[in-house]
């Protein structure tokens, strides 16, 4: 019964999706409707503005109807859901994302960009996954909210790859950016490296800094015990 009822979700998602699109065109198709009704009275010159004003309409639509269905296949197969031969590993990851690698072709959108990085990483391309991650810090530098995670998810690889002066670098950019977004996970980062190069009372500096700055963060717990403040259980 459990089965039965997922097949309908997913069914049904795709039936909305595709009612979407469909009602889409068709308030497309209104609008060409009414245009066409104005086209006696302002002749010919008006008719051929309509035709290449219309024609861009339909491509920016289209393309960007694309880019959502693409996206929405790319998360399919990423999470391995709603697919008929799942895949797993790598090339569950190399599907994904030539999905996310095309949805972005048609439109630049800040979280398939992201997803394309985190594809990279899971085929150990980190390499390819930092080059993405770049990218991203400077195409969508405004993108408040996401470039702090940008760069976290730059420090794992850096530190995955033995750059670690490169993940202090990177470290200080998250404690530099605006808010408080992921300035737990820089102050822990960098009292985890300070205890590892034996600079222990650093390291304590830092994650004293923590459990007082962060009460709520989940990093406080390790930072307590690390610091002293609390016994190890």
């Amino acid at each position: 019964m459990p089965k039965a009822i997922k097949k309908k979700s997913a069914h049904k998602k795709e039936v909305d999706t595709e009612i979407q699109v469909k009602d889409s065109f068709e308030g497309m198709k209104k609008v060409f409707e009414q245009r066409q009704k104005s086209l006696v009275s302002y002749g010919l010159v008006a008719l051929s503005a309509a035709i290449v004003i219309g024609g861009i309409a339909v491509y920016r639509f289209s393309a960007n109807d694309k880019a959502r269905q693409l996206e929405y296949d790319a998360y399919k197969a990423y999470y391995n859901i709603y697919q008929k031969t799942p895949l797993a590993g790598q090339d569950k990851a190399q599907k994904a994302l030539e999905l996310f690698q095309q949805a972005y072709e048609k439109k630049k959108s800040p979280r398939v960009l992201l997803f394309i990085a985190d594809a990279y990483a899971e085929m150990a391309k980190y390499d390819e996954a930092l080059k993405t991650l770049d990218e991203f810090t400077q195409r969508f530098v405004r993108e408040e909210a996401l470039i702090p995670l940008a760069y976290q998810k730059m420090v794992v690889l850096q530190l995955k790859k033995g750059s670690r002066d490169e993940a202090l670098k990177t470290l200080d950019r998250i404690s530099a950016a605006p808010g408080d977004m992921l300035k737990d996970f820089a102050l822990i980062q960098k009292a985890r490296m300070l205890e590892q190069d034996g600079k222990k009372d650093e390291a304590i500096v830092k994650y004293k800094e923590l459990a007082a700055k962060y009460p709520q963060s989940p990093y406080v717990e390790e930072a307590k015990t690390k610091s002293g403040e609390k016994k190890a259980g």
